[in-house]
């Protein structure tokens, strides 16, 4: 196999993992720095209504996309790459990015669920924060990561177009 990996399809699904997966540790970075530490500010019942409000909106096409679409398009370009100079690169990637997808799925999902179940704010806050904020940070440092790795993928890719492993 080439070092192209299927020349400007392969590019372009590796482009996308890259994309989506910056955009994600995007958002996971503005909770970190700026969303979280201001919430903290906040007593609980605002703490509580806000963050429920975050949960419901964030449920829409224009957050999904990225957050579905970046470990798929990682895996993709992984097997896409398998046999290229950018192999460890993508692989380390995608396994980054479902790491994100898992964590978020198995950790935070589930802490937002609980957070909207329970109908004290003291309650609920004092069971969310903690550990939401240390998984997000988890999700932040992971998706920051996988989005190196991937454009790491991208210049050993452009750097090596044509060439054998």
């Amino acid at each position: 196999m080439t070092q192209n990996a299927g020349g400007k399809s392969a590019g372009a699904v590796l482009g996308g993992a890259t994309v989506t997966t910056g955009v994600l540790a995007g958002v996971w970075f503005a909770y970190v720095c700026s969303v979280m530490p201001a919430l903290a500010r906040s007593d609980d019942r605002v703490f509580v209504d806000v963050m429920r409000n975050i949960n419901d909106v964030i449920q829409n096409p224009v957050f999904f996309t990225p957050f579905f679409a970046a470990p798929v398009l990682a895996a993709v370009a992984a097997w896409q790459h398998r046999a290229t100079r950018a192999r460890i690169w993508t692989i380390a990637g995608a396994v980054l990015c479902v790491a994100v997808f898992l964590i978020t799925s198995a950790v935070n999902v589930p802490l937002n669920d609980a957070l909207a179940a329970t109908s004290d704010p003291a309650t609920a806050r004092a069971a969310f924060e903690g550990p939401w904020v240390t998984w997000n940070l988890v999700r932040a440092v992971l998706s920051t990561a996988g989005f190196a790795c991937l454009l790491r993928a991208m210049t050993v890719r452009s750097r090596g177009a044509g060439t054998s492993l």
